[in-house]
């Protein structure tokens, strides 16, 4: 069934703008056909369409349901930035792995430094990424990208979590033992160069983990899929 985000969600309900456009001319969507809108804090409405037009889409609800998709664990990844679109990618599968926010990083290996002009455009994009990843996998919210940040400014916001891990290329201990108290959990991964030992020095003085993903050497864009994977697992969200 077709899905779609609306935050505040009328006693009359509808849709407009390119959700209303994507519904009449992608789709096809006619009155008396079925359509899921989630209001972005968990809660699904099943609808159907009561009428299409001038850009508009009216719907009756049929049944208000709590989403069922969401982990129970709110992850954060710090993603460093990589080479060409390939956080495009990270975006995407992230999202539908389960995490809650992703935080584009800046760290002394980034070959990829674009200006604030471009890393704003590139965000926009990524944030429309992430919205239509998690229509597509059925989220209860709508996962946010944060801006461009420093390395040091995330080691400074670990207090702010449960459990932080960096993934070192250097090795590490495993993402195990999240107990069921950890609700909040910080990924940090580097980018196509590594971590500087300095950089590792710093993460961990601010109380993130240094971890593993095994032995083979991941690449940036494959490592943090590995991690949001163990957490999930670890913390009973892939049963």
């Amino acid at each position: 069934m077709p899905r779609f985000f609306k935050e505040f969600f009328e006693s009359a309900p509808f849709l407009d703008g390119e959700d209303a456009a994507h519904i009449i001319k992608s789709l096809r969507m006619r009155p008396g056909e079925g359509l899921t809108v989630c209001d972005t804090r968990g809660t699904d409405y099943h609808c159907t369409i009561a009428a299409c037009a001038d850009g508009r889409v009216e719907l009756t609800v049929d049944e208000a349901v709590k989403n069922e998709t969401e982990p129970s664990v709110f992850v954060t990844l710090f993603q460093c930035l990589p080479k060409g679109d390939k956080m495009d990618s990270v975006v995407r599968q992230s999202v539908e792995l389960g995490a809650s926010r992703i935080v584009p990083v800046l760290s002394d290996n980034c070959v990829s430094r674009p200006d604030a002009k471009s890393l704003a455009k590139k965000r926009e994009r990524w944030q429309k990424i992430a919205d239509e990843a998690a229509g597509q996998c059925g989220r209860g919210i709508l996962p946010s990208v944060g801006e461009c940040i420093t390395l040091k400014a995330v080691s400074d916001s670990l207090s702010n979590f449960d459990r932080a891990f960096f993934c070192y290329e250097l090795g590490g201990k495993p993402i195990r033992r999240i107990d069921s108290a950890s609700t909040s959990i910080a990924l940090i991964i580097g980018p196509e160069g590594g971590f500087t030992a300095k950089e590792a020095e710093m993460l961990e003085s601010g109380g993130a983990s240094v971890s593993t993903l095994g032995p083979r050497i991941l690449r940036t864009e494959t490592a943090p899929l590995a991690a949001i994977t163990a957490v999930m697992l670890e913390t009973g969200n892939m049963d």
